[in-house]
């Protein structure tokens, strides 16, 4: 898939605030660059905050307009501490990934699955985009073209051959059906919010190389995951609402 630039794609004409949690590390912080070099004012959010530094410097050495944003998602009183810091710093947000995410083990399944972890799981994964969601949407609203990009899994999919719910023989359950509630959780927002400007899609950004050995599995660069997050963040206002896409292309729940 093609690069997507800002200046060709984005519908905005002055530069776009954007927020990206899970900003630290591997798809967040690689998407996040991507806005910024492109012209984006982007908050790179995270929990720690030495990281989120660092991956700030990061940014900012690349020519981007990269800012801070200390948020733990399992954490409401963080989110909304959070969305107090975006409103003063930048009066507005027009685009929020809904990046970061969390896992218990790949082989664990769902009768061997510790409750207390998957708990875990589902307060960063579910919970998180949930409250974020809620969190923001007042600084969305006073943007004109408002986006809402929830990063989903194949992993929570009926129709995902490969690495689907029923493809894996139950395993890596509480990272499946947390990401299936997160396409019903898409599907729930897109439809409240039909009537207005906020467009809110789910994005697969397929198995990538985020962690070490990922690519005896399959898993695809860093880089080859980033344009179509960043397409479903650049969406027209006639654009695609409620869906769950790969690079573009729509797939099935």
């Amino acid at each position: 898939m093609a690069e997507l630039k800002i200046a060709n794609q984005w519908p905005w004409k002055q530069a776009p605030v954007c927020l990206v949690t899970g900003a630290t590390r591997g798809i967040g912080r690689a998407v996040a660059g991507d806005l910024a070099r492109s012209g984006a004012i982007v908050f790179f959010a995270g929990r720690d905050p030495d990281a989120v530094a660092r991956s700030v410097r990061e940014a900012s050495a690349a020519g981007g307009d990269a800012r801070p944003l200390v948020v733990d998602v399992s954490d409401v009183t963080s989110i909304r501490a959070g969305a107090a810091a975006v409103d003063a710093g930048a009066g507005r947000l027009d685009v929020l990934v809904n990046n970061a995410a969390a896992y218990v083990d790949w082989t664990e399944t769902a009768l061997s699955a510790d409750l207390e972890e998957t708990r875990k799981v589902m307060d960063t994964n579910l919970f998180g985009p949930w409250a974020m969601v809620q969190a923001f949407l007042p600084l969305l609203q006073r943007s004109d073209h408002p986006r809402v990009v929830n990063v989903g899994s194949g992993a929570g999919s009926h129709g995902d051959t490969q690495f689907g719910l029923t493809s894996r023989r139950g395993a890596a359950a509480s990272y499946g059906v947390s990401k299936a509630a997160v396409l019903a959780l898409t599907a729930a927002f897109a439809a409240e919010l039909a009537d207005t400007p906020v467009i809110v899609n789910a994005v697969d950004p397929f198995l990538t190389a985020t962690w070490p050995g990922a690519e005896q599995m399959g898993a695809r660069p860093v880089a080859d995951s980033v344009p179509g997050i960043v397409w479903a963040a650049t969406l027209p206002d006639d654009g695609p609402r409620g869906g769950f896409f790969r690079d573009g292309t729509a797939l099935p729940w």
